[in-house]
């Protein structure tokens, strides 16, 4: 093949890409177009320490009360008000002020590439410690994402709010949950964009327990990238003219 038949046949590769995007990734990702990001983890002020250490005293008193009353609760988010958690009204308030406060904190540059791969599949390419999605392959047409562990479905969307641990923001997940017999397996996989902030978001966590309870893997990430904001820009509005006053000539 010729060099001018090369670049021919990748440009319309390339434009056969952009036209087959998933959902899952319009607005955030383009084919083949690197997109810088930062990986990090969301924090609150060091002053919330002192009630996260009475709560967890709380848990260690009464643990068969905590299981079930986390149980209760929707996870990322803070638990309700209740006496039994170690913490006063006023101290409840104070809390709920410093997680109100919580800030990304990045931890290191990345850089993602979305490609459309073999099989009509698609990989994110990840550098540094966000490589571990770069082993996730996506199949549109099924609607999951294979790893080395197996297939991961699509669950529930997520619409978090504004509490919860990354803030107010909107995606979609994908999980696998596996029992081998020698232990559990759990991944899951979700993209989406925050709702009030110009950025992106890559969420993994991968988890490996043995058959006594031992976790042999614990891993998480968080992406954030930058992308165009969706929401549509404020219209400008002419200021009202003056009327000319006496002794001004008009031009």
């Amino acid at each position: 093949m010729k060099p001018f038949q090369i670049l021919t046949a990748l440009a319309l590769c390339l434009h056969a890409s952009a036209a087959d995007l998933p959902d899952a990734f319009k607005g955030l990702l383009e084919p083949n177009a690197p997109k810088r990001g930062q990986i990090g983890m969301v924090m609150p002020p060091r002053e919330i320490d002192k009630f996260v250490a009475k709560v967890e005293a709380a848990a260690r008193k009464d643990p068969k009360w905590f299981r079930e009353f986390s149980a209760k609760s929707k996870p990322g988010i803070p638990l309700p008000f209740d006496q039994r958690l170690g913490l006063t009204q006023q101290e409840y308030a104070e809390y709920l002020t410093l997680w109100g406060k919580r800030e990304f904190k990045p931890l290191g540059d990345v850089t993602l590439v979305l490609r459309p791969s073999t099989g009509n599949n698609w990989t994110i390419t990840a550098t540094g410690e966000a490589s571990a999605i770069s082993t996730l392959r996506f199949n549109p047409k099924e609607d999951v994402f294979s790893s080395p562990n197996g297939k991961l479905k699509r669950i529930e969307d997520i619409k978090a709010e504004a509490s919860s641990i990354l803030g107010e923001w909107t995606g979609r997940e994908w999980k696998l949950e596996e029992d081998t017999g020698l232990g559990k397996t759990k991944e899951n996989f979700a993209v989406g964009r925050f709702t009030n902030k110009p950025f992106g978001l890559l969420v993994y966590r991968a988890q490996e327990v043995s058959t006594e309870g031992t976790r042999l893997l614990d891993r998480s990430l968080v992406i954030r990238f930058p992308i165009k904001s969706s929401a549509p820009a404020a219209k400008k509005t002419e200021e009202p003219k003056k009327p000319a006053t006496k002794g001004e000539t008009k031009r």
